[in-house]
């Protein structure tokens, strides 16, 4: 078991560590990396459905221009039926927190 001392003693149990905020910041930035998502995967971080993600996130140009793959994004927009969509999960989370705003207030 780990322990802290600072003027007294703190045992930290078994099955927990002590890491640095920086160290922590970076296991969570870690969680997405290679990561994909599916429409389905977007919805439930958005807590939207794929009508309104579609029609107020991928499809109005502004927003289009920076998230198509064919325009350097990291979107793959399916181009003929039975395609399903693709999300590159560490940029699109950076895009949804980056724009929040604007897209919430359009």
């Amino acid at each position: 078991m780990q322990q802290l001392t600072v003027n007294l003693t703190i045992p930290v149990p078994a099955d927990q560590v002590l890491i640095s905020k920086v160290e922590l910041q970076e296991l969570k930035e870690q969680q997405l990396k290679g990561v994909y998502w599916n429409m389905k995967d977007l919805e439930s971080r958005t807590n939207k459905k794929s009508e309104w993600i579609k029609e107020n996130i991928l499809y109005p140009s502004r927003f289009r221009k920076k998230l198509d793959v064919d325009h350097g994004g990291f979107v793959y927009y399916p181009k003929s039926k039975g395609q399903t969509w693709a999300f590159q999960a560490t940029k699109m989370a950076d895009f949804l927190d980056k724009y929040f705003q604007q897209i919430f207030t359009q």
